[in-house]
């Protein structure tokens, strides 16, 4: 996920703008794409799954093909309406869009509406239907957000590995990553990668 220096993952209205002034640049696209190569199925919620359903079909940026040709499951007790609904998207999806206007033009193949179009879902326990994901052969999960999904993660200790983009903006106030802990956690450093736009990525494991 991309984090603030003061730890958000989002504006308090769920604002992203702040992500694309220090990404996109080579370096920090070939972390990205090593990151997104190496899963064997994404999971998100369903707000993020809108959006993303909405937009990586379209896009033409290089890291639209590993997340099309990914399975996805998408978490939501109540399951999901097939495809973006507009009322289910979020201003992030605007800033997306407008950030990428030149590169999300795409002609959107029918195997890629077909991954948005019908992505597993999973109702059930949160811990129990990740812990039934952990046990099946394959690469590793990997989570999207938004927010309120990746702080349930986080607080029930499902998370094997943060990785995390750190962009040099500091937002005073936001959605945190980590406002749902209930008892500190050490962490022990994989890497650190600065890039030359000032953002760093960090991977870092529960110790």
């Amino acid at each position: 996920m991309s984090v603030s220096l003061d730890g958000f993952v989002a504006g308090p209205n769920g604002e992203a703008d702040w992500i694309f002034r220090s990404s996109g640049g080579a370096d920090s696209t070939a972390w990205v794409l090593d990151t997104l190569r190496g899963a064997g199925v994404h999971i998100m919620g369903s707000r993020s799954y809108h959006d993303m359903a909405a937009f990586w079909p379209y896009s033409e940026m290089p890291i639209a093909a590993p997340m099309n040709d990914i399975p996805k499951i998408i978490f939501s007790r109540q399951g999901i309406e097939r495809g973006p609904q507009a009322d289910q998207t979020t201003a992030a999806l605007a800033e997306a869009r407008a950030r990428n206007a030149a590169r999300h033009g795409a002609t959107p193949t029918a195997a890629a509406l077909k991954s948005w179009a019908e992505p597993a879902v999973a109702r059930g326990d949160l811990v129990e239907e990740v812990l039934r994901l952990k046990e099946q052969p394959g690469n590793y999960i990997l989570a999207h957000g938004g927010a309120r999904f990746a702080q349930s993660l986080v607080a029930c200790g499902l998370i094997d590995e943060y990785r995390l983009a750190i962009h040099p903006v500091v937002l005073g106030q936001g959605q945190p990553l980590f406002c749902a802990l209930r008892s500190p956690v050490d962490l022990r450093l994989i890497s650190a990668m600065p890039f030359d736009s000032g953002a760093m990525a960090v991977v870092y494991r529960p110790a």
